[in-house]
């Protein structure tokens, strides 16, 4: 009975991931990236030289696309993808640059809307995306959609890709940004919105660890309403 979905919408760069990650290692729950799925299929595609507007070419390599994660010694979500690890390639700029475009693409949403409802039939999960509340999980016992000041979101891109050796100016990451925001919110398959019963976040001026906390006591909430619903 304490085995729940919390679904995280929202915004790039606003935080999502660190957070559903954070959440779901304080519960002890499975974390699924659903952005690492769609940037994997980015990369694929990309590596294949698949045409985006062919949609036979985009079913016909869709079914070749193995997606699954992976924990290392860390502790640390992997993605691979064909059994390869591409976890640092699918963060770099130029897959960032196409992932709200093959996003967008129904045979790409309806394949990986698919198996990401397979990994959360045991319910004890933690997904963020664009999508999740709205089309995954409309079921999900707590929704969450996050968001934050787009000049805050670009200079958090702009740290993380520095850590890991991309150097890029703060006017191309402000333009990605701008650019995923406008796709991510207008396409017509499964764009991103707020259900009504979702609670904002604004993480402009939190920390992680406050979001992650914030969170948590959410979760705990509604663990501990369904766990008296059931005892009643």
């Amino acid at each position: 009975m304490h085995n729940i979905v919390i679904a995280i919408d929202g915004y790039s760069s606003c935080g999502k991931s660190s957070t559903a990650k954070g959440v779901a290692a304080h519960l002890g729950y499975a974390y699924i990236d659903t952005g690492a799925m769609y940037r994997a299929v980015t990369l694929y595609f990309h590596e294949k030289h698949i045409s985006l507007t062919n949609a036979s070419d985009v079913i016909d390599a869709l079914n070749t696309i193995s997606i699954e994660f992976r924990r290392n010694k860390e502790g640390e979500n992997q993605t691979f993808l064909n059994g390869l690890n591409v976890e640092n390639e699918i963060r770099k700029l130029y897959v960032a640059n196409k992932v709200s475009e093959v996003s967008a693409i129904a045979e790409v949403r309806h394949a990986m809307v698919a198996e990401q409802r397979k990994m959360g039939k045991k319910r004890a999960l933690v997904m963020d995306g664009r999508d999740i509340a709205s089309v995954v999980f409309p079921d999900a016992e707590l929704k969450l959609f996050m968001t934050a000041d787009p000049l805050i979101r670009a200079q958090r891109r702009q740290i993380e890709l520095m850590a890991k050796g991309d150097l890029l100016s703060f006017e191309d990451i402000t333009a990605n940004i701008e650019k995923r925001d406008k796709i991510d919110t207008t396409r017509k398959e499964s764009p991103l919105i707020q259900v009504p019963d979702a609670q904002v976040i604004d993480t402009t001026h939190m920390t992680l660890d406050e979001q992650v906390d914030m969170v948590c006591i959410m979760a705990d909430e509604v663990i501990s309403k369904k766990l008296r619903l059931h005892a009643s």
